[in-house]
């Protein structure tokens, strides 16, 4: 563990990481293409989950190589790479379950999309949250859930959309799970 915890001081390594999680990030956006394209300008910052996740990684990962923090990207990082990565990971895996086959992109997501959350967990060395940092990712959470399962700007896995209601009511107990994760491991300062 003492290795692990070096290595994710190492800014080497942390330049590979940001380099990783930016293209993953650019790839994520253009997978996203066809349904933002489809979709209403306003629900933009909500229907890249995956790739925003990434995004606020990057920024964190550039924060720590200049010396710098910030609370709210720490809980969004944290909270949206567990969330997004345990989602992607579940719903490849239910699309296997269904359809009885997985593709080589099903497998390339289910391992991406673990590592993500794998992510979260390392990077905690270098968390700092405020409380209000915590409110404020939970209504990011909160709020991205309703506009994905009430107005319908969920992840396109169409073997999977006759269970949408259930994929929500999941989404719903992630974002408890990730917040409560969140609360309990990140080291709070006062606000």
């Amino acid at each position: 563990m003492e290795t692990v915890i070096r290595l994710m001081h190492n800014r080497i390594f942390l330049i590979i990481l940001l380099i990783s999680n930016f293209i993953g990030t650019l790839y994520g956006y253009w997978w996203y293409g066809g349904q933002l394209a489809q979709t209403e300008w306003y629900f933009y910052p909500f229907v890249p989950d995956s790739p925003t996740a990434t995004l606020f990684l990057s920024i964190l990962i550039v924060l720590i190589l200049a010396g710098r923090k910030w609370g709210l990207i720490d809980a969004l990082a944290f909270t949206t790479l567990i969330k997004y990565g345990v989602w992607a990971v579940v719903m490849n895996l239910l699309t296997f379950m269904e359809t009885g086959f997985i593709s080589w992109i099903g497998l390339m997501l289910i391992a991406s999309h673990g590592i993500m959350a794998v992510q979260a967990i390392l990077f905690l060395p270098h968390l700092e949250i405020k409380m209000s940092h915590f409110y404020i990712t939970a209504v990011w959470l909160f709020h991205n859930d309703i506009i994905d399962y009430v107005y319908g700007q969920y992840p396109v896995y169409g073997q999977l959309s006759q269970y949408a209601e259930h994929i929500g009511y999941f989404a719903f107990w992630l974002s408890v799970f990730v917040l409560m994760m969140l609360y309990r491991l990140v080291p709070k300062l006062n606000d």
